[in-house]
């Protein structure tokens, strides 16, 4: 038997607010392939404050935007279909508040989303270390920090997994 293909990737990117201080379409989708694990299907959406707040009270119940929030629209055991949300005005606020290269924090949500996408959560406390430690052991990969060594300790990232 030769080599496993590398999984195939079907990815588009959607941006409902201002382009600046936005990492590429490119490195968007990278990022996103060092965390594939099997073929999948993903509209990533970079959205602002409102549309991230009523995405996350409509589907989580929480009334403020988060980070990321993913929805997936596959049955479990089938090639992923979803959509991954990321709030810039969020995403830029973490990044200055535990002082971290915004891109490596953009790189860390968009792989955290393709995690969850693909099955994984940080439910229980078991699932949250193999999710955690397989980030880590992808964002690092890319060449970027360790994501949840923070200066203040503070591990939470706030994200969100969308029924």
């Amino acid at each position: 038997m030769g080599p496993r293909s590398r999984p195939k990737l079907r990815f588009s990117v959607q941006v409902a607010v201002a382009a600046r201080s936005l990492p590429s379409h490119a490195r968007l989708r990278a990022w996103a392939q060092a965390a594939l694990e099997r073929d999948a299907e993903v509209t990533l959406r970079v959205v602002g404050p409102a549309e991230g707040r009523r995405l996350n009270r409509d589907f989580r119940g929480k009334d403020a935007p988060t980070n990321v929030l993913t929805f997936v629209y596959s049955d479990p055991g089938a090639a992923p279909v979803g959509d991954i949300v990321l709030c810039r005005s969020v995403i830029q606020a973490e990044a200055r508040a535990q002082r971290k290269s915004p891109v490596a924090h953009w790189a860390h949500l968009v792989v955290h989303g393709m995690l969850h996408l693909q099955g994984y959560d940080h439910e229980r406390a078991a699932a949250a270390a193999a999710m955690e430690a397989r980030e880590t052991e992808i964002v690092t990969a890319l060449g970027y920090p360790a994501p949840y060594a923070t200066s203040s300790g503070d591990t939470s990232d706030g994200d969100g997994l969308a029924p």
